[in-house]
């Protein structure tokens, strides 16, 4: 769920980011379908999960959620990552936030007329994130809340996910001290992995 810190760390080429987000929403399609490249973007999508998923900036926080909004952890530091990406964007890139934002939403909407099929629930995020200028969104706690209580009242089981903002504004201070670690760790293996293709068809023959 973490949308802008998988734009920023895809390669800048419409395939790449293309891949880039399909990773949230390619479950049970046949990505076979898509370019190589596409292909690509999706399994270094899976990388950076994997290694985020791993790194102790995830593990230490979860067992620090209330039981019944644990299971959901994971989803709410995702997007609370990119929050935190947003309040310390200076220390990571030299284009301006709200600059870097609308460049990307222009090359978003480019996604829209690419030749192979983007599924529904993709580009009706898509539509979303453009139309309501979510990355900018994303630069209010509150707002953070109010899209994490969105995600809560779209599962479709009983669930207390929702109001989960105020055990993150709780974790808030260790939590930016550790993504200020985390985040370059993350920028260093995604460039240590190389080039997207090449990493892909190296894989797929190993």
């Amino acid at each position: 769920m973490n949308f802008l810190a998988h734009l920023q760390l895809a390669q800048p080429t419409p395939n790449s980011q293309f891949g880039a987000l399909l990773g949230d929403f390619c479950q049970g399609i046949d990505l076979t379908l898509y370019p190589l490249a596409v292909q690509a973007a999706v399994q270094r999508h899976r990388l950076i999960d994997k290694f985020t998923d791993r790194h102790a900036h995830r593990r230490q926080f979860i067992p620090r959620f209330s039981k019944q909004r644990r299971r959901f952890a994971p989803v709410a530091l995702d997007v609370y990552d990119d929050h935190l990406l947003i309040r310390h964007w200076s220390h990571f890139y030299t284009t301006a936030a709200p600059e870097q934002f609308q460049t990307t939403y222009q090359q978003l909407k480019q996604l829209f007329s690419c030749d192979y099929p983007m599924p529904d629930a993709m580009e009706h995020t898509l539509r979303l994130l453009i139309s309501h200028d979510w990355f900018n969104q994303y630069s209010h706690q509150a707002s953070i809340g109010k899209v994490l209580d969105r995600i809560a009242s779209r599962i479709r089981f009983h669930n207390e996910f929702a109001g989960i903002i105020d055990e993150l504004m709780q974790l808030d201070d260790e939590l930016e001290q550790s993504f200020l670690q985390f985040y370059p760790e993350l920028q260093t293996y995604v460039t240590s992995l190389g080039d997207e293709v090449q990493q892909f068809q190296q894989s797929s023959l190993g």
